[in-house]
């Protein structure tokens, strides 16, 4: 059975010198999002409950709710294992009920004019969040979640995970007759050279258009650097939008990338990397990977003047 909330795509896999990085983007329940922010060696983007309207989250809410993959019976300890309860249909029945009178809660609430800040958050257990995450390791998450004691439904995203991540670079034939649910052809990681970047959102033409209008290496890494700001905008641009069937405005994603520079919101800055040979700052990243966000002279930490802060705030 297919779990339909669970979706999993690579939207960019690059190599170099043997290691490997590769970026994700996921929909998945939102009641297992912090299953996954345990895992730090990942960076994440997440859509934003601030974000997303109301109505479009009630009516998605209303007409298909998150469903769990099996209703496991109570039982000692953090995992319902195999055993089910004696009436699962009555369950979904209930759970169906609590999604309804959620999107009927949201509803009155947004009928009030309440902001969607909060309107949204009565919603979350029966809808599902987008995420972009990208890593270099995923030994350990795939070792811990692509486990029986895993609950069900981020077991199954890991194993979706864990498909398409190893039917891209599969290590023999033989590995890919394992593999359920595959019969085309597998795509290979992009073997990037020394000083080439891993850009999330910029496709292949993009970059076989940079390398030929560029004359020397000086103006290549200046031109990359550009294109990473354009990953940066469009890594951010998760937290309210999709990038299905959107029209890339340059111009608008360079203005974004200087504003979240400007106010130190540095988590979109962490997806893309550089091929280097080079010492460099450590990140998350392993391998030969120079990570963007290590790259900024400007200080990431904002300081704190608590005084000021309480004067600003008596006038709020």
């Amino acid at each position: 059975m297919t779990y339909e909330f669970n979706t999993v795509k690579i939207v960019c896999d690059s190599t170099y010198q043997g290691s490997r990085i590769t970026t994700f983007v996921l929909t998945y329940p939102r009641y297992i999002h912090a299953e996954l922010l345990t895992h730090r060696s990942m960076s994440r983007n997440a859509q934003s409950s601030r974000a997303i309207p109301a109505a479009k989250r009630i009516e998605r809410v209303r007409s298909n709710p998150v469903m769990p993959i099996r209703w496991g019976a109570n039982q000692k300890g953090m995992q319902a294992k195999e055993e089910s309860v004696e009436r699962p249909d009555y369950c979904e029945v209930v759970w169906r009920q609590a999604a309804a009178a959620a999107a009927t809660t949201a509803e009155a609430l947004a009928g009030q004019n309440l902001h969607k800040q909060w309107v949204n958050r009565v919603l979350e257990p029966f809808d599902t969040i987008t995420t972009v995450v990208t890593a270099t390791d995923w030994g350990n998450f795939f070792g811990l979640r692509c486990h029986p004691d895993a609950q069900p439904e981020i077991a199954d995203l890991a194993w979706k995970m864990a498909d398409l991540y190893y039917y891209y670079a599969p290590k023999s034939v033989e590995d890919l007759a394992l593999i359920p649910g595959r019969t085309d052809a597998p795509r290979f990681p992009e073997a990037l050279c020394t000083g080439d970047w891993h850009l999330p959102f910029l496709d292949g033409h993009t970059r076989a258009r940079l390398y030929v209008s560029c004359t020397d290496s000086a103006e290549l890494a200046e031109s990359y650097l550009e294109l990473a700001k354009l990953s940066v905008a469009r890594c951010a641009r998760v937290s309210y939008l999709t990038h299905e069937g959107s029209t890339p405005d340059v111009e608008k994603d360079l203005a974004l990338h200087d504003m979240l520079l400007s106010d130190g919101h540095m988590s979109p800055f962490e997806h893309q990397a550089v091929a280097s040979d080079e010492p460099h700052p450590a990140s998350n990243f392993g391998g030969c990977w120079k990570q963007y966000r290590k790259m900024l002279v400007k200080p990431e930490l904002r300081t704190f003047d608590y005084v000021q802060a309480l004067q600003t705030r008596a006038r709020t």
